[in-house]
């Protein structure tokens, strides 16, 4: 830190997150000027400033801290939180909350309360995320045809609807009707012809670069914290990290607003993934009328991992899969208290986005469909193939997008973000207009391609030559394709490379962007191909012998739509490397429990061979490119090191800067404070004996002691500091002491200098710990904190630990 000095009345508190908004403008910057400091991070540079001036006062002795002070107990920004304290506090307040009960019935009425504001909140968290998902759903729905034309009877109707009320409009062409006009139509009066066609490739690239202008152009101004998918971030977060401002209300706002304009500009990205963000946003700011959460980041946190399965539910309509979602994928600390109110948020959620009903059909999602064709077991084959493929695009996309995003922000391509955004909108633009199938938007092609086709399908996929005489019932034999299909699968070939090398580039820029839909549109591209090419193999050779048994002349045995809902989940499983979360949302998509065994073949193929190439999903990819401290929980810490050899100090070190805890005055400890840079000290006995007391952090510490000489007279600098709970009698003409026993950890984590290092890394994952003190032969010898372990963990990894942090 340039400046060791502090300032006296320079601290601010906040015992929330409530001016996350207020920090909207910044950058994440995690450098850490000193690579010596225990903690997670040294005070921001707000609070790094401090000048104890003596106060002359009587020499009245005050037992300090005796109400709790604002700020004490609280978290700086890009700092880690401690669970146990955290857990600890909750479960003291719940205790009083408990025994008070008995006494009243105010008091007995404020536990009933308590109990049920739990409850409450995932009501409310429901009902806000599923209105907000609905009002994107309209909205880049509305905006995604503006590009194309305008409704006449009003220009708020999407091209749908403006046909839907139509008497003109026939079955064969219901996409047609006189109310609705193209671009050229309504500025020449011509329907054909090249100007025609000219004209609305222009208007199309035009209001394209409108949008994703506009979307690149508040995030900047107004959110930072607004691009990207969120869900890193968001993992992070719910590990006990804490970046104000990333769920703040700017946040929310934005992402909402930028997040229709980017889905609308057809940029190859999603909306499902920032929904999951915006969810967690309707969380955090509903905690806010909420006491037990506003206080309590552990408990806020059960309440975020509901808000992400929200997210997932009205994303997909798939309340259940958005639990396991959360579950599998986001959470750190999931108790069984918390899975039944995800569930009950995620319920909600999705009620309340059926009610608002915004694609007009009782569908959450565009692209829901039921199949009622069986498969047949030989079908596993080319399932499991479409697996193999899922798993290597997953490998594929993640390396060639991570050092993408790497070149980004280790070149001068980091400071262009607007230019960035507007490039790769124009390349977009220009190169989908021509293909019918990249034109459309990402959702309503991944509906196409798992449609069943019917007899009243007009879809270029369905132009088969058919044989009507053969027709039995609903179900339509495999036939031969037409010029129709043929044409089909040229220009889906065409998208597929596109789409798979388009959103490589596309994913990590400066505007909201999920990777869900892109991953399942390359997907569905390869399922839908491998589908047609298997019943059209099945339809001329309907006599081989893998076809003998169960495909007969005239029967349906093939659906292409099937295959393309496999593809689509083998892709997004190779990217994300969900597993049972995915499988469970795709059959809520389908709505049929018969095709899960193809799903799961194939999701498992994708993470098996994703993971023989690299064992990172793209989240964990990001976190790490990023320099989040995150402990990933799922992986196995297997090298035979010890405590000592992580510990600080070091052997080359200075010994490690611990207080006393009844022989340190008010100047000694400021001393310390300027000039050290640690968040946090161990208390001993005495130097000599180095036997532990406790643990303090030094944001306690400081607003401890500006708070004392305010407040209570007679602390000057040459006032003692007691950390014990008598002090002893002094001569009458000695200042106040100044006692801190109550911002005292009486019982931080110890491990000895002999404990391996899986162990440690065990008891940092599962019990959510900052710092563990080691001790040799009950005396304190060093420190290990989240930082040392995360730096260990990427040593032993081969890679370079200081660039791996904080980045």
């Amino acid at each position: 830190m340039d400046n060791k000095s502090y300032r006296r009345g320079s601290f601010q508190s906040s015992t929330s997150d409530e001016d996350m908004v207020e920090v909207a403008g910044g950058t994440l910057d995690f450098s850490m000027v000193d690579d010596v400091p225990p903690l997670d991070r040294e005070m921001a540079d707000g609070f790094s400033s401090y000048n104890g001036g003596g106060m002359n006062g009587s020499s009245k002795i005050m037992d300090f801290l005796e109400e709790p002070l604002p700020g004490v107990g609280t978290y700086e920004d890009f700092n880690t939180i401690d669970w146990v304290r955290e857990k600890s506090r909750d479960r003291d307040r719940h205790r009083e909350i408990t025994s008070k009960s008995k006494e009243s019935t105010w008091a007995l009425i404020n536990s009933v309360s308590d109990a049920f504001s739990g409850w409450l909140l995932m009501l409310l968290i429901g009902l806000l995320a599923g209105a907000i998902a609905g009002l994107i759903d309209i909205s880049a729905h509305w905006m995604t045809d503006l590009k194309e034309g305008v409704c006449l009877k009003g220009f708020w109707y999407n091209h749908e609807h403006c046909c839907w009320t139509s008497k003109e409009t026939t079955f064969q062409d219901r996409d047609k009707c006189p109310e609705w006009r193209t671009w050229a139509q309504l500025l020449t009066g011509n329907q054909g012809g090249a100007l025609a066609y000219i004209l609305n490739y222009f208007m199309y690239i035009l209001w394209a670069l409108l949008f994703s202008l506009l979307a690149v152009l508040l995030v900047r101004g107004f959110a930072p914290y607004a691009c990207g998918s969120g869900i890193p971030e968001i993992k992070t977060i719910l590990s006990g990290f804490i970046i104000r401002g990333y769920l703040g209300k700017w946040t929310l706002l934005i992402k909402t607003m930028t997040l229709v304009l980017a889905v609308s500009s057809g940029l190859s990205l999603g909306k499902e993934g920032p929904l999951v963000h915006v969810a967690c946003c309707c969380g955090n700011i509903l905690c806010h009328l909420f006491t037990k959460y506003r206080k309590n980041e552990a408990k806020r946190r059960e309440v975020l991992s509901a808000a992400a399965a929200a997210g997932v539910s009205v994303a997909f309509g798939a309340p259940i899969g958005g639990v396991l979602f959360s579950l599998e994928e986001v959470s750190y600390y999931f108790p069984l208290k918390t899975l039944w109110r995800s569930f009950f948020a995620a319920l909600v959620a999705a009620f309340t986005l059926r009610s608002i009903n915004p694609f007009g059909n009782s569908r959450l999602v565009l692209f829901y469909v039921e199949f009622h064709t069986p498969w047949h077991l030989l079908e596993l084959v080319p399932f499991i193939l479409l697996g193999i493929f899922g798993g290597l695009w997953g490998a594929f996309f993640i390396r060639s997008n991570i050092a993408w995003c790497r070149r980004r922000k280790t070149t001068k391509l980091g400071k262009y973000p607007v230019t960035e955004v507007i490039v790769v909108t124009a390349i977009t633009a220009i190169l989908a207009f021509p293909n019918e199938y990249t034109r459309m938007s990402t959702s309503e092609l991944i509906s196409e391609l798992f449609n069943d086709c019917g007899l009243l399908d007009s879809s270029q996929l369905c132009e088969y030559i058919s044989d009507f005489n053969s027709t039995k019932g609903d179900d339509l034999p495999d036939r031969a394709a037409g010029p129709g299909v043929h044409r089909a699968m040229w220009l889906l070939s065409l998208a597929l490379i596109f789409k798979v090398f388009i959103t490589i580039f596309t994913f990590g820029m400066k505007v909201p962007s999920g990777l869900f839909i892109p991953s399942m549109a390359v997907g569905a591209i390869a399922g839908r191909l491998l589908g047609v090419g298997m019943e059209q193999l099945a339809y001329y050779h309907h006599d081989w012998g893998i076809f003998h048994n169960w495909c007969s002349q005239g029967a349906d045995c093939i659906t292409p739509g099937l295959y393309a809902m496999v593809g689509a989940a083998a892709c997004l499983g190779g990217v994300t490397r969900m597993t049972v979360s995915l499988v469970v949302i795709m059959f809520e998509l389908t709505g049929g429990l018969e095709y899960i065994v193809p799903l799961m073949a194939a999701a498992m193929t994708s993470k098996w061979v994703a993971d023989a190439i690299g064992r990172e999903g793209i989240y964990d990819a990001h976190i790490r490119l990023n320099g989040y401290p995150f402990l990933e929980a799922k992986e196995e810490f297997s090298h035979k090191t010890l405590a000592m050899d992580v510990m600080r100090p070091r052997r080359s070190d200075p010994a490690l800067t611990v207080l006393t805890q009844d022989s340190m005055t008010v100047e000694d400890v400021e001393a310390i404070v300027n000039e050290t840079t640690y968040s946090g000290y161990p208390v001993v006995v005495s130097r000599e004996s180095q036997r532990l007391v406790g643990f303090v952090l030094r944001r306690d510490l400081i607003i401890s002691i500006e708070s004392a000489r305010k407040k209570q007279d007679g602390i000057v600098s040459s006032s003692v500091i007691y950390f014990t709970d008598h002090s002893p009698p002094l001569p009458p003409s000695s200042p106040s002491t100044l006692k801190l026993r109550s911002i005292l950890d009486l019982s931080p984590f110890t491990v000895t200098d002999q404990t391996p290092m899986e162990i440690v890394v065990d008891i940092f994952r599962k019990l959510g710990l900052r710092q563990c003190l080691v001790t040799h032969n009950g005396k304190l010898l060093g420190i290990v904190t989240k930082k040392d372990v995360l730096k260990h963990i990427a040593q032993m990894a081969n890679q370079d630990p200081d660039s791996i942090l904080f980045n």
